[in-house]
């Protein structure tokens, strides 16, 4: 295996700086209904999991009931947050453009969101059509499993061993992972944390870069290493 054909980027906290948004949105969520929990260790412990199943864990974790409702108050607060607060991240648009691979978006977010997202920032031009989401797949197939990184690779039309993934969490590391895809882990974003690389390598990222600018030197890099999955 030499070389790489697409290049799959997460959204949230790669393209876009908005997991330590959803953080402080969800922890004062959850620190009202009697779960005490700052953002950082919001970001820290559940950064690239779905708001659902943050609540069926902390439910689990805690033994307290937590509203239905808070499903749907979370999903308007976040919206409007992001829709005013999201930024790209530093240094996207300047590592696309020196990457000469197909591309595509695999998020867990919703379809609106990542077209609110993107466009707002002004990254969509640089992908659409291609941007997937879990969500559209059906039930509980977001990541950590791989469903929508293979479903990525396939409407791309290029085979998982010839596509390297741009992710900022261990969950979506797992995925790619078990998609059968090389990953390079993005601690860049405002939601990283002191142990935010070594958890991206111990969950399977061959490499870890702070600066996007850094990703297309890495990528030529890689590409010429077989590695091992």
């Amino acid at each position: 295996m030499d070389g790489f054909d697409l290049i799959i980027f997460d959204c949230d906290g790669v393209l876009v700086d908005s997991e330590i948004i959803a953080a402080d949105v969800e922890s004062k969520l959850l620190t009202d209904a009697g779960y005490p929990i700052s953002g950082e260790e919001m970001a820290e412990r559940f950064a690239g999991m779905t708001w659902k199943n943050i609540l069926l864990q902390v439910e689990r974790e805690a033994s307290i009931p937590l509203s239905a409702s808070l499903l749907d108050k979370s999903e308007k607060l976040l919206d409007l947050r992001l829709e005013r607060d999201v930024q790209a991240i530093p240094g996207v648009e300047f590592a696309i453009s020196r990457l000469d691979l197909k591309r595509c978006v695999c998020s867990n977010s919703s379809t609106h969101r990542l077209d609110m997202m993107l466009g707002k920032v002004g990254l969509k031009k640089l992908f659409a059509p291609n941007v997937f989401s879990a969500k559209d797949l059906g039930p509980d197939r977001v990541k950590p499993k791989p469903d929508i990184f293979l479903h990525g690779a396939e409407m791309m039309g290029v085979s998982p061993s010839k596509t390297v993934v741009v992710e900022d969490s261990v969950h979506g590391i797992h995925a790619a992972r078990d998609a059968g895809m090389r990953v390079i882990g993005f601690t860049g974003a405002s939601h990283t944390y002191s142990s935010h690389a070594d958890r991206l390598t111990d969950a399977g990222a061959e490499t870890v870069i702070s600066r996007m600018k850094d990703l297309p030197g890495v990528v030529a890099a890689l590409s010429e290493w077989a590695g091992v999955l």
